[in-house]
């Protein structure tokens, strides 16, 4: 009977495990360079929502394909448009310095952040978001690689919640249509 108290104490009044919250646990805190050169953290972003994209600059297909759908949803929500920073995060952090962020980011959405930092940086900031990156197996000369990465564009909310997320592929109409939902 000693026992059975102390595990009901311990285990919140829940017998089968621990109590969740309901809540996704995506994002978190970071701090990045922006390809203005500017450090930059989650704070920044408090206040607006963020529509953020894990890729590499040197990605042949999926990641250009993702950012241009980002461009065009956020083209087709108009004036809604202003209430959402659409960010870059770099999971190359070795290739994708401050230089080829700036470069590559004037391809799409002109209020786009491009993010990059250190290895580590990048590392804590894609464990916040539960994001999958390594160096592609294969052939490899010098600069010449490719990355697996997670292929997801997260929409989070003003206080820098989670709140929904689209696969890849989703049509930016589609996109468009379920944030003018959300930012109502």
């Amino acid at each position: 009977m000693v026992l059975a108290g102390w595990y009901w104490a311990e285990n919140d009044g829940m017998l089968g495990g621990p109590k969740t919250t309901g809540r996704t646990l995506i994002g978190g805190p970071f701090t990045l360079t922006d390809h203005g050169g500017n450090t930059v953290t989650e704070a920044d972003f408090l206040g607006r929502h963020t529509l953020v994209y894990f890729g590499y600059t040197f990605c042949p297909d999926v990641c250009p394909m993702e950012l241009q759908s980002i461009t065009e949803a956020l083209e087709r929500l108009g004036p809604k448009a202003d209430d959402v920073v659409p960010l870059f995060i770099t999971v190359d952090p070795e290739r994708d310095t401050v230089a080829v962020m700036a470069d590559y980011a004037q391809n799409f959405h002109p209020n786009l952040r491009a993010l990059t930092g250190t290895p580590e940086e990048i590392r804590v900031t894609t464990r916040a978001y539960r994001v999958y990156f390594k160096k592609a197996d294969g052939p490899e000369e010098g600069d010449d690689y490719l990355m697996d990465h997670t292929s997801l564009i997260y929409f989070m909310g003003p206080d820098g919640s989670y709140v929904t997320h689209f696969t890849f592929g989703t049509p930016p109409n589609e996109i468009a249509t379920r944030l003018s939902e959300l930012l109502g």
